[in-house]
């Protein structure tokens, strides 16, 4: 599928910038004196872990639907998701367990002028990234690869406090306290955002319908049919980024059963065209006088 190679492409992409920052802001980290750059050399190496992930689940759940899983394979990536989930849940534990258990360290020798090149390069770099794979997440409706994004850009939002405090030790030793701060509260935001990817996938999981909001939506398409007599029992359910729905549909009983298909074939394509997440519509026909 040309989808598939697209987030094949932007996550290869992605794990080789991760490996080439993660060994840039090491060598810097070490050279130039900073256990905040090093810190955040290896929360990048983690960020490797994310693309191997989605570089060997996009070939199953992008696997056509066979005998054993006659729905496809989509959950797949649900399942994947919640991954990348416990992965940014673990960072955001580690990093602010970090900030608060080293807040009162001494530190050592002072840091080096060409230390602020690093955690400068990730957040361009790491912004950037975030900007391409959320592109291609929407453009493939691929929950896993927009997870993947705001992976990304919590690992460059998590270099600006590095930025920071590096910038701010270069001024005044006595202002490192400030990468602990700043490091903490970054925490949080991977939390926050860690919480909603695992929430919201956890969902789909279990056939969690779409909201109210877009089943009227479906429902006005399907109403705005002339031949259409009624609708009832529209029942949503979700499969990884896409939506399965089947529905009861009235339509005048003396039509011959080829116009009655007709019918129901052409609200299948107003629902489809209506909605892109739409995969499958299951149509019963009823007869009304």
């Amino acid at each position: 599928m040309v989808w598939e190679n697209e987030i094949k492409k932007i996550t290869f992409l992605g794990l080789v910038l991760n490996i080439l920052l993660s060994i840039i802001k090491f060598v810097i980290g070490f050279f130039g004196n900073s256990q905040a750059v090093i810190a955040d050399a290896v929360h990048s190496i983690s960020d490797t872990s994310t693309d191997i992930i989605i570089l060997i689940g996009v070939k199953y759940w992008a696997a056509p639907p066979d005998a054993e899983h006659p729905f496809g394979h989509r959950k797949i990536e649900s399942f994947i998701t919640i991954l990348i989930g416990l992965v940014l849940f673990s960072a955001a534990c580690g990093i602010g367990y970090h900030a608060i258990a080293t807040m009162n360290e001494i530190h050592g020798e002072r840091l080096t002028m060409y230390t602020l090149i690093a955690p400068a390069i990730s957040i361009l770099f790491k912004e950037f990234l975030f900007r391409k794979t959320y592109q291609i997440g929407v453009k493939t409706n691929s929950s896993s690869v927009k997870a993947n994004a705001w992976h990304h850009r919590t690992d460059a939002l998590s270099s600006i406090p590095v930025l920071i405090a590096v910038a701010a030790s270069l001024i005044n030793p006595d202002l490192l306290f400030l990468d602990h701060i700043g490091a903490f509260i970054v925490a949080i935001f991977i939390l926050i955002l860690s919480f909603k990817i695992i929430f919201n996938n956890v969902n789909e999981l279990i056939d969690t319908s779409i909201s109210k909001e877009e089943t009227l939506y479906l429902n006005q398409i399907i109403q705005n049919h002339a031949s259409v007599k009624g609708c009832h029992k529209i029942r949503t359910r979700k499969l990884g980024s896409f939506i399965f729905i089947d529905l009861h549909l009235e339509v005048d009983g003396n039509l011959s059963v080829s116009q009655g298909h007709l019918i129901s074939e052409e609200v299948k394509t107003r629902l489809m065209k209506g909605n892109l997440k739409i995969i499958d519509v299951m149509i019963h026909l009823e007869p009304v006088k």
